[in-house]
């Protein structure tokens, strides 16, 4: 795709983000204003991880723009910094986080919605909103992942990063409820301690598997893994 498409993509996916934020962010729900406020939830913190990651995006379109042409070295630097910023995020982060968000929110939300996204809810969040913090997150990142060739990192470092990720994720969580008595999601509060750690577990095996399925798919499409 050609570099003024990839542009206004970009920009226009920063902007949704940017808007599903300040929306989010402007509801008044009990959850926000208790300890961790929307930073205890890992769908707040992905759209964060989304919206800087288009916004560099955005940033290494524009650098590029202004480098063309130009034969200075220090520039050409910066740019292979962003270039390699940009490829970093989507492979650690803004990749498996987002189809992670995706995948177990809706495959929750199916079996007991009251498990992770309890009724009551429907009265502060409108269904669109839900859907650009839940569904539209998926598309958005493998449109990216095919209009732009993404250069991953080796893959243990990859995985020790996406581990890492993970495992800060759930101590934090743990230490919310330490903090105030309560879980963060309320499928946590139906789990005895050992099935707790089993879980903890498979989550972090999961997004470990969804690095390694956007390090296959993105070689699969850019034919960089003969």
């Amino acid at each position: 795709m050609a570099l003024v498409p990839c542009q206004v993509l970009h920009a226009a996916i920063l902007l949704s983000y940017c808007s599903i934020l300040c929306n989010y962010k402007a509801i008044d729900m009990p959850a926000h204003q208790t300890y961790g406020g929307s930073w205890k939830f890992l769908t707040f913190i992905d759209l964060v991880i989304q919206a800087v990651f288009f916004g560099i995006c955005v940033l290494t379109d524009l650098s590029s723009l202004l480098t063309r042409g130009n034969d200075s070295q220090e520039q050409e630097r910066q740019l292979k910094k962003l270039i390699s910023l940009r490829d970093w995020m989507m492979a650690v982060l803004a990749f498996p986080v987002g189809v992670f968000v995706v995948t177990m929110f809706w495959s929750i939300y199916i079996y007991d919605r009251e498990l992770v996204y309890p009724k009551l809810l429907d009265n502060f969040i409108p269904a669109w909103l839900n859907h650009g913090m839940h569904t539209t997150v998926l598309p958005f990142v493998l449109i990216e992942m095919r209009t732009t060739h993404h250069q991953y990192p080796s893959r243990s470092c990859g995985l020790a990063a996406v581990c890492t990720f993970a495992v800060g994720y759930i101590l934090w969580v743990c230490w919310i409820h330490h903090v105030t008595g309560v879980w963060v999601y309320p499928l946590l509060e139906h789990l005895s301690p050992g099935v707790k750690i089993i879980f903890f577990a498979a989550v972090t095996v999961v997004i470990n598997i969804f690095y390694l399925v956007g390090e296959v798919l993105n070689n699969y499409i850019w034919d960089t893994q003969k």
